[in-house]
């Protein structure tokens, strides 16, 4: 029942919103606004071919490999900054600096260190995708109860014992939260490394989609990134949902539900 419940919840908003377009351009004549049905027939003809293999493949195996080592990166950076005080004292003034740098101006940068390729595109996803991730991580270490650091002591849990065992269960509902902002940085920047001196890619196709005023197509484009984000959102939220199963269980009895 509950299932169902969330069910209603996820699509009645959007069936009424599609409902409200339907109705205010039914005998439009609007060039920028397309109806729903002709969206989604031009859709089918955009994406369902060709362009799925040589567009939106590419783009997202660029998001999940950009948005996987900003991950992995930023939790292992994290845990290290975070457990050790004089490494957190050192890096704290170059993290301040670099995560005020906007990663599209990086773009240009790297485009010319490493070249209009692949590579380039998932350095700018890990580029700005990775700051979320780092520094929830190391406000995680550092909010670890000290009661708990005592315990872990005091039965002679140390190094990767007590990562493992201390650190990263108190520390993971801060980095899950991390996790989740790291997946829309990662899917706005894959699109935005895309616009700049590509051939293929969702960013691409919907820039030359505009420029040749394809406007359905181009409206296209932006519901499958939608989509994307949308689906990437739900995967996050069953596999957080079962990973901090804990987390939101003591949550649900503080609460009394």
């Amino acid at each position: 029942m509950r299932i169902l419940v969330r069910a209603v919840y996820t699509i009645a908003l959007p069936t009424v919103l599609i409902g409200i377009w339907w109705v205010a351009t039914l005998n439009s004549t609007s060039f920028y606004v397309p109806e729903p049905a002709e969206l989604w027939t031009t859709g089918v003809d955009t994406w369902a071919g060709e362009r799925f293999g040589s567009d939106v493949l590419p783009s997202l195996a660029r998001f999940l490999i950009g948005t996987a080592a900003a991950i992995v990166l930023g939790v292992a950076f994290g845990l290290l900054i975070g457990s050790v005080r004089w490494v957190r004292q050192l890096t704290e003034p170059l993290l301040e600096f670099f995560r005020a740098i906007p990663p599209p101006v990086l773009v240009p940068v790297l485009m010319l260190i490493v070249g209009v390729n692949d590579q380039m595109k998932i350095l700018v996803i890990v580029s700005g995708a990775i700051w979320p991730v780092l520094l929830n991580t190391i406000e995680g270490v550092r909010a670890v109860d000290p009661v708990l650091k005592d315990t872990a002591r005091t039965y002679g849990l140390t190094g990767v014992t007590r990562l493992r065992r201390v650190v990263l269960p108190s520390a993971s509902p801060q980095i899950a939260a991390g996790v989740r902002q790291c997946l829309s940085i990662g899917l706005i920047l894959m699109v935005i490394s895309e616009m700049f001196a590509s051939s293929s890619g969702l960013g691409f196709t919907i820039v030359v989609f505009q420029r040749s005023f394809a406007i359905p197509q181009m409206w296209s484009g932006i519901v499958i990134l939608g989509l994307i984000g949308f689906a990437m959102s739900l995967l996050f939220a069953a596999c957080e949902r079962r990973a901090l199963r804990w987390y939101h269980g003591q949550r649900e009895v503080q609460h009394g539900r």
